[in-house]
């Protein structure tokens, strides 16, 4: 509560806004990864069946790169202990589990709001069996212990598994690879449930509630901003053709909330895809011309008090184009620094190794988010516009409760909200 987030709030309640709290909100500690969340107190446990009527699932890891038994104990198994959770729940109306769209991989064209069968991959590979893949984290981790690896080692050995496993049935990377297992988890084992799975696209800070910018940590497209502004990206990668599916925050949690309503009491799986690429599609080209206007109009200012010049950047738009300018402007000087540095008896050991780890850093970032950068697919929303349709018929607060992409100005979002809130809300 201590947040900017709040601050309306607080301006609007003042010294009854903690009173109300408490007697609104009551936070109860959990994990996601156990049996009954990780409540040990079976008296609130009985408390919480007795009284919830809703549950919401938002827990996930998002890291791409994740090590694969903490990515499938939150984002897979964790789905399921809120399932068996909600069914313990004798007043429950529904439960919203909140997924990602992109556990379509890297599907081409229209992309359809359909649920993900148990077992199904996206490049027809047969045998995904959810169970089996814990097997294997299990018997690696054991394996990895006897062998007395370090946990950096076993840290790293678990990164590759879960690409490895993820890429061998099609998915491209841990994170939607084990969201989607969460998603097949639950559409199997819903018996009579209500569940309605929301799968945002790229979520970006609000549009206007509880007021426009806010921002919570680095996203994907602001670590390309954060980096331009501060003069440390000289080229993007990526056709600039594609369409970067972006949405709103507020407008992913008022989809949620009218889907809640929606679909109360209603023992069917409901899938939603809230995002903009059909409705109202932003090109990766525009985002760099936005940050270009952006940051020469208003320059981060560095640790010197000086502001940064930011320019054109090149373009890169093949993974070809890309290994040729990493080799001529990054590899080819690395290989001369390491002949120097042992010409020199290791002198340049340090510069050479802190070198090296950068460049692998990117190269590994370019691996993990290469696929997005030359998406070919667009979101089908059809199901989500039907919901703001019939929200639209029956509801009187559709203007608080708004998620329609259409009404976004993104030149004036992106230059006026988005940039202005990453740049005081991370940036700083």
């Amino acid at each position: 509560m201590s947040k900017d987030l709040f601050r309306i709030l607080k301006e609007k309640w003042g010294g009854n806004l903690n009173p109300l709290i408490s007697q609104k909100v009551i936070v109860v500690a959990g994990d996601i990864t156990c049996d009954n969340l990780g409540v040990k107190d079976s008296y609130l446990l009985e408390e919480m069946s007795k009284e919830i009527d809703v549950v919401v699932n938002l827990a996930a890891t998002t890291n791409f790169d994740e090590r694969y038994d903490v990515a499938i104990g939150i984002n897979t198994f964790g789905a399921k202990h809120v399932l068996d959770f909600a069914k313990n729940c004798a007043k429950l109306k529904v439960l919203v589990h909140v997924s990602t769209a992109f556990v379509s991989g890297e599907m081409e064209g229209l992309i359809k709001e359909d649920p993900y069968k148990l077992g199904e991959t996206l490049n027809g590979t047969s045998g995904l069996d959810i169970d089996t893949e814990k097997n294997v984290v299990e018997e690696t981790l054991n394996q990895l212990r006897a062998e007395n690896s370090s946990e950096e080692s076993i840290k790293s050995a678990m990164k590759n598994l879960g690409i490895q496993r993820a890429r061998k049935y099609g998915w491209p990377n841990t994170y939607v690879f084990t969201k989607a297992m969460g998603e097949m988890l639950l559409g199997h084992l819903k018996d009579n449930i209500p569940l309605v799975i929301i799968r945002p696209t790229i979520v970006t800070s609000t549009y206007k509630e509880p007021f426009p910018g806010w921002v919570e940590g680095v996203r994907t497209i602001d670590s390309l901003a954060l980096g331009y502004g501060k003069g440390k990206i000289t080229c993007f990668l990526g056709d600039p053709k594609t369409i970067i599916d972006v949405i709103p925050a507020d407008m992913v949690v008022n989809a949620i909330v009218v889907a809640m309503v929606a679909h109360a009491n209603q023992p069917n799986e409901s899938i939603y895809h809230v995002g903009s690429s059909v409705s109202n599609p932003v090109e990766f080209t525009w985002l760099q011309d936005y940050g270009f206007q952006y940051f020469t109009k208003h320059p981060w200012i560095n640790k010197d008090g000086k502001p940064v010049i930011v320019g054109k950047v090149t373009v890169l738009s093949t993974m070809d184009s890309f290994r040729r300018y990493m080799a001529v402007h990054y590899l080819l000087p690395l290989k001369g620094l390491q002949i120097v540095n042992a010409a020199c008896c290791q002198y340049f050991q340090s510069t050479y190794l802190q070198m090296y780890r950068k460049i692998k850093f990117v190269m590994r970032l370019i691996e993990l988010y290469g696929p997005y950068l030359f998406f070919k697919g667009v979101y089908d929303d059809m199901n989500t516009e039907k919901l703001r349709r019939s929200a639209k018929e029956s509801c009187e607060e559709t203007d608080v409760f708004y998620f329609d992409p259409k009404s976004i100005n993104w030149d004036d979002y992106f230059m006026n909200t988005h940039i202005p809130g990453v740049v005081k809300y991370v940036f700083k």
